[in-house]
């Protein structure tokens, strides 16, 4: 199913935190989820970001969504932090 957002809303899937490091050392639970997420797809109004682009997010601006067992989230233009 494909998320079409409107206007300067911006669909992205978000990032799983890490539970081990490059090197194989396993950490523990994560007490808070990451801020950041990858573009799935954007509304015809959003000047700055691209689909592919990992955003950063403010954190209590989103709304969230679960399709096909993959957590999504719907953020405005205006609440996107940075990309990286």
């Amino acid at each position: 199913m494909a998320i079409k957002p409107l206007r300067d809303k911006i669909v992205a899937k978000k990032e799983e935190p890490l539970t081990k490091t490059k090197s194989g050392i396993l950490l523990g639970e994560a007490k808070e989820t990451p801020a950041y997420a990858v573009v799935e797809s954007v509304g015809p109004d959003v000047k700055g970001v691209k689909k592919g682009d990992k955003i950063v997010y403010k954190e209590y601006s989103t709304t969230n969504i679960k399709v096909d067992d993959a957590d999504y989230i719907i953020v405005a233009e205006e609440d996107v932090l940075a990309t990286m």
